[in-house]
Order: C-alpha cells, then sequence, then structure tokens
C-alpha cells in the first residue's frame, strides 16, 4: 500500500508547523519554501485540517496558521486518516455493501487487521515524537 501526497504532504505540513510551534502563525509560503511544495497544493491540504480543528488561521499582518494543539497532541494517524478520509486500506473492509463478495470474502478480515496494526502504529507516533527524531 503507497499512502497519497494528500496524507504525506499534508504530514509534512503538520510537522514544519510543529517546528515551529513557538514562533507564533506562519504564512504556507514560507512552509512551501522550506518543504519544497507548491503553495496551491499546501492550500488544499490545509482545508480538512481547519475543518477538523488541527489548525487554527489568523487574520491580519501577522497573521498565518498555527497548530490548534501543541505537538504532543496530535498523532501522525490522526492526520492520515483525516487526509486518507478513513482508517481502512480497502472500502470494503468498513463498508460491505460495496462489494457483493464481502459476507464470504476470504480476503476482507485481513484487510482490516492490516489496516488496524497500520493505525495502531500511526496513532503512537506525535508530531513531537518525529521532531525528536530529527
Amino acid at each position: 500500500m503507497k499512502l497519497s501526497t494528500r496524507s504525506r504532504y499534508g504530514t509534512r505540513l503538520m510537522l514544519d508547523m510543529a517546528e515551529h510551534y513557538d514562533d507564533g502563525p506562519i504564512h504556507l509560503m514560507k512552509i512551501a519554501q522550506r518543504q519544497g511544495i507548491s503553495v496551491k497544493y499546501l492550500e488544499q491540504i490545509i482545508i480538512p485540517l481547519k475543518k477538523a480543528q488541527y489548525i487554527k488561521s489568523l487574520r491580519g499582518p501577522k497573521g498565518g496558521h498555527v497548530l490548534a494543539k501543541p505537538p504532543e497532541e496530535i498523532t501522525v494517524g490522526e492526520i492520515v486518516a483525516l487526509l486518507e478520509e478513513g482508517d481502512s486500506l480497502v472500502e470494503c473492509s468498513q463498508n460491505a455493501e460495496v462489494c457483493e463478495r464481502s459476507s464470504v470474502c476470504p480476503t476482507r478480515q485481513v484487510w482490516r487487521e492490516a489496516a488496524a496494526a497500520m493505525f495502531a502504529k500511526l496513532d503512537s507516533v506525535t508530531l513531537a515524537d518525529l521532531l525528536n527524531r530529527t
């Protein structure tokens, strides 16, 4: 399985904001330059993060974006689940109605277990943990 660019870049966005958590509001342009990601793409990624209240936006000359919670309280699993629109590897593991074989499929449970293991790991790592690794 490959995580989408949206999840990978979203995690980088959040990690950059965590690294500069004490610096006050940050403009997306600065994050884009530091991370090598286009501002337009970051503008798309930040929308669900703001709706889920992981990021706050402040207007005005000293405005920008800040994490709504400390880096110790945000896990990689939360970011990935939000940006991947769920915590499953395949759609049928959460919604049996999308596949006529769901009730007899021998692999459906494996996909559920694999997703649970992956998210258990991702949920155990906070942005602060990642900052401590660098």
